[in-house]
């Protein structure tokens, strides 16, 4: 079995795991960093991000400001000294992005342009036109291709993390030529994102498989929160389209949310309308569907002024138009959609999760910054907090020195599965996004798990060196952790909704611990 040493091993391709990787570097520029990725530098969910980044720019914000609106995002279950670092870190975090080459739009003045969304107090919101993820990904991906301390391991499919005596001291991998090989490194940091595949809708690239939740699960880590996913309300629904994410900001902006009718129907459910909550858009959306009878409703980008469509929104004009959708005269077709996962594996504020040498960032860790639901372009920004933190940790600590691995490495046979493997991930995806999609009932959730479990049971033996085998068992495993989740939260709060449960319990203010087959609840700090 091949095996390569490495000072610091970094799961995933996303802002965060570059970011981190390129931290670590200038704090230990004599060490040797091992970056994983399963396709290439490009391809993650952060690259696919059109959102922006909220940070306090405007001498009439200020953090404080920041931190009471994602709290109040979060419905009670944020941790208040994590959003306290993240909003008082936010800006000296932008400066280091614009040191970078970040090109973040601008005002005539040459300012700094700050745009509003939902949930938001003020303008506080910084984007690079619409594709500010791939703004921000390009720029780091560069600075890592030109780095000599960080070698990156591309289409490399992590199996399972290396475990020795409790210790996490590297992982199993299979390669390109589907060979199984070991990476042995004191620090592993998971950064492969989050897990909206587990959706049949969503706005995820393919790879967003929750893989990191997954292997930390198996290895033994605390998983928090996972019944709380977002649902964005807006994602193209044409029936051989993908579900191409419309950004909230294009809302932000003045676009109207209007039904097959032109009625503005979601002031029927909020009195802000299309700038109410993600979750509370999504079920406005979810339930006028369900009363018309109707595939889709639309956005209406009409109200907003073309040269703001054009100047902010380029990426939406291309994709519509290959739709055949003329945004400035035609209502975009749209429906909800899984989008971001606010839930994890556990990790204090430097990233350090409950087993000893693993790490995690990004939307695979459960920093506390979200709670019950994400504020708007918090994600970005948590990805280079606390990736500057975890890199000063690891930095920070005496490495240690591993031997052979002790573990077998996982005997991976072809068995020609790939057919019913790939029913078992569609059969994953529907019933995640029946049972466990914007609006959940106790019945639907029991049965599902059941399916799930048994799933779970199969893969096992349908074990295949195959990319297909790793991601869909990763799926099951993260489904598992979801529906179980959901299950055990008898209320709705941010975006949990529970159609038997409607009302939010103060009794809940807590977190859902899963630790192997356990689950209990944990209070807020």
């Amino acid at each position: 079995m091949n095996q390569t040493r490495f000072d610091a091993l970094i799961v995933g391709s996303g802002a965060a795991g570059l970011y981190t990787a390129l931290r670590i570097t200038e704090l230990a520029p004599n060490w040797r960093i091992g970056l994983v990725t399963k396709d290439n530098l490009s391809t993650s969910a952060s690259d696919w991000a059109q959102g922006g980044i909220a940070a306090v720019i405007d001498k009439n914000d200020a953090p404080q400001f920041h931190g009471k609106d994602t709290l109040q995002a979060g419905v009670g279950l944020c941790e208040a000294e994590a959003v306290d670092i993240l909003v008082n870190a936010a800006p000296r975090q932008i400066q280091q992005l614009i040191a970078l080459g970040v090109d973040f739009d601008r005002a005539e003045d040459g300012s700094l342009a700050l745009t509003l969304e939902a949930a938001h107090s003020r303008r506080r919101v910084l984007h690079s036109a619409d594709t500010t993820g791939r703004a921000l990904v390009s720029k780091l991906a560069a600075a890592v291709l030109q780095n000599p301390q960080i070698q990156v391991l591309s289409q490399t499919l992590v199996l399972d993390l290396h475990m020795d005596k409790g210790r996490c001291g590297g992982v199993f991998y299979l390669d390109r030529d589907r060979e199984i090989g070991c990476l042995v490194s004191p620090i592993v940091v998971l950064a492969a994102g989050g897990g909206a595949q587990v959706f049949s809708q969503n706005t995820n690239p393919p790879s967003s498989t929750g893989d990191g939740v997954a292997i930390a699960w198996r290895a033994g880590a605390v998983i928090r929160d996972m019944e709380f996913v977002q649902f964005h309300p807006t994602a193209l629904a044409l029936p051989d389209a993908p579900r191409f994410l419309i950004s909230e900001a294009v809302r932000g902006e003045g676009a109207h949310l209007i039904d097959r009718l032109g009625d503005r129907f979601a002031f029927n459910y909020h009195p802000k309308g299309e700038l109410a909550p993600r979750d509370v858009v999504s079920r406005a959306i979810f339930s006028h569907l369900q009363q018309t009878k109707e595939p889709t409703v639309f956005l209406d980008l009409q109200p907003i002024p073309k040269h703001t469509i054009s100047h902010r929104f380029p990426n939406i004009i291309k994709i519509c138009q290959q739709w055949q959708i003329d945004i400035f005269s035609t209502p975009i077709p749209v429906t909800p959609a899984a989008h971001y996962c606010m839930g994890g594996i556990v990790v204090d504020a430097d990233g350090a999760t409950s087993i000893e040498g693993l790490y995690a960032v990004g939307e695979a860790a459960s920093t506390g910054v979200h709670g019950a639901n994400r504020l708007a372009s918090n994600s970005l920004l948590e990805c280079f907090v606390f990736g500057e933190r975890l890199a000063e940790r690891v930095c920070a600590q005496p490495t240690q020195i591993f031997g052979l691995p002790k573990a077998i490495a996982p005997q991976l046979a072809d068995r020609g599965n790939s057919t019913t493997i790939q029913n078992i991930k569609w059969g994953i995806q529907n019933l995640s996004w029946q049972a466990a999609g914007i609006c959940r009932v106790q019945a639907e959730l029991e049965t599902a798990l059941t399916e799930i479990t048994r799933w779970q049971d199969e893969l096992i033996n349908l074990a295949e060196p195959s990319r297909l085998w790793i991601e869909t068992r990763n799926l099951a495993d993260y489904a598992y952790l979801l529906i179980r989740s959901a299950l055990f939260r008898t209320e709705s709060r941010g975006a949990h909704y529970r159609d038997d449960f409607p009302d939010t319990d103060p009794s809940w203010r807590s977190h859902t611990l899963i630790t192997g087959q356990d689950i209990s609840r944990s209070s807020i700090l």
